[in-house]
This record gives structure tokens, sequence and C-alpha cells, in this order.
């Protein structure tokens, strides 16, 4: 009889302030999506990292003619056969390092014609003005300083780059995109928990005389606050579950089907279901305990029972 009455009085409540209901609903939603969008692009951002940081090289790039000719690195001539030899004998001792690959300027000029070819610098090029390097591929990626240190400024090395530079600056980028999203999901949950405490109060306010009644024949605490709290529960989980199926959704059309992502771009190694599977849960949970909590302690202070 207890649990038909709560329910039955969860319903009117609903129905009472239904403009209310469905402004928490959506901003719960809102929140709650922005949540889990931010939670799988930080999944993204490492999966990414785990991914290109293994594939990135170092590259040791020698000395050609035209150096010689203008870059302070190379006054002392063009690198010489013997100072190549010392050069890759020095990489092949060195723990840090992985393999060694050499490319030679007529390597380094079909390479660059092939992603280049379209740009008008590309037909003015010719081998000879291209730089022979070593590439290099480290056992751990983190370790490019010990490279740097031990090349930079030697006679015939021209410089020493590492493409994991330029992946830290995209994932700075993501990092900082990710960031932005935590702040508008931030201050989406205190507008819903706002919305929340003040339809609990509506609510409230607008079964005075019930609440005032239940108190009189001595109905506990709790038993007068549960419809409310089951209110703003039911609420926050249906605003929950729409956010899941935003998530679902925004993951089926975006990377699988649809804009299908994942065929467009092959060269980002993109999360899996599984990522996203595993949040779901960790949504709902707070869509019902979040709203469930929130009017739990306003209607502490605002029904004093």
């Amino acid at each position: 009889m207890r649990a038909q009455f709560v329910l039955s009085e969860i319903g009117v409540g609903l129905r009472r302030n239904l403009t209310m209901t469905f402004a928490v609903i959506v901003s719960v939603a809102l929140s709650l999506a922005l949540f889990g969008g931010s939670l799988l692009m930080s999944d993204q951002v490492n999966t990414m990292k785990g991914y290109w940081y293994d594939k990135v090289n170092v590259s040791v790039f020698l000395c050609n003619k035209s150096d010689a000719e203008s870059d302070p690195n190379c006054a002392k001539g063009a690198v010489t056969e013997d100072q190549k030899k010392q050069i890759k004998s020095d990489l092949d001792e060195m723990a840090v390092v992985d393999t060694v690959t050499y490319e030679s300027q007529d390597e380094a000029y079909k390479h660059y014609k092939e992603q280049f070819g379209d740009s008008p610098l590309a037909s003015s090029l010719t081998p000879d003005q291209m730089q022979e390097s070593y590439r290099i591929k480290l056992k751990d990626p983190e370790k490019y300083q010990v490279i740097a240190t031990a090349f930079d400024g030697r006679d015939g090395v021209q410089s020493v780059q590492d493409q994991k530079g330029l992946l830290d600056n995209l994932f700075e980028l993501l990092n900082g995109m990710n960031w932005a999203a935590r702040a508008v999901m931030a201050l989406m949950l205190v507008v819903a928990l706002m919305l929340i405490v003040n339809t609990v109060r509506v609510s409230a306010f607008s079964r005075r005389r019930e609440t005032g009644i239940m108190r009189l024949v001595g109905a506990s605490g709790f038993y007068i606050q549960a419809p409310f709290i089951m209110e703003a529960a039911v609420a926050g989980l249906i605003g929950g579950g729409v956010a899941c199926a935003f998530l679902v959704t925004a993951r089926y059309f975006i990377i699988d089907h649809g804009l299908a992502l994942s065929e467009k771009l092959n060269l980002i190694n993109f999360i899996g279901w599984d990522a996203v599977l595993t949040k779901l849960p960790l949504i709902l949970a707070t869509s019902l305990l979040m709203p469930a909590l929130a009017a739990f302690f306003a209607l502490r202070k605002y029904l004093k029972v």
C-alpha cells in the first residue's frame, strides 16, 4: 500500500510540474551527454597517443651542398661518407634506438613529390637539393632528447627533428577542446541542479497541505520526502537515458555509418564500442543519484521534517 502511494504521488508530481520536469530532463541529458563525451574524448586522445607515438620517428637530417652555403649548422660543408658511417654506427649502439632507416636524396625527392606534387615549389626542386636523413624509431618515444643531445651540432648534421612535437601540438588542441567541453558540462550540471531544487520546492509547496496532514498523523520524514526524491530521480534517470542514447547514436552515425569517419580517416585509430558501453552505467548512475541527493538536501531545509 505504501509503495503504491509513493508511486502514485510520483506520477502526480511529474504531471503537476510537467514543464519544469521537461526542463530538468533536457538539462540533465545535455550535461551528462557532455560528461560522457568528455570521457570518450579523453579515451580517444589516449588511444591516438598510443597509436601515433608508436609510429613517430626522429629524423637526423644531413647537410647537403646547398645547406653548406646558407645554413650555419653546415658551415663545414656537406656531410662526408665517413661522417655518415660514424653517425650510423653511433645510432646503432644507442640503447634507446629500435631501428634506423637511411633515406637518400633521391628517395626524399620521390617522397616529397608524392606528398606535395601539386605545390608550385615542387616543380623547382631537384634531388640534389633534398637532404639525406636517418629515420630513427625509438623504443620509447619520450627519449627524443637523448638523440637531440647526441647529434645536434655534430659535423655533417643539419638538424634533428622529432615528429612527436607535431603530434603534441595536435593533442594539446584536442585536450583544450576537451577541457572546454568539461567547463560547459559543469555549467550545465549547475543549471540542472538548480532546476531540480526549484522543481522539488515547487512540488513540495503545491502539496504542502498533504504533507502537513501526513506530519500530523505521524508519518516519518523519509516517508514524506520519498515521493519528491523519487520524482527528481525519475526525471534525472530519463535524462540519463536520453544522454546514453545520444552517445550511442553519435558513435554509430559519426564513426561507423553516416559520416563513416572510420572509413574516411584510416590514419586515426578510433575508440571502439567497448569504450562507449563502459561509460553508460556511470552516466545512468549519475543521472539517478545526482537529482535524488539534490532533492534530499533541498527538502531537509524546505520541509523541515
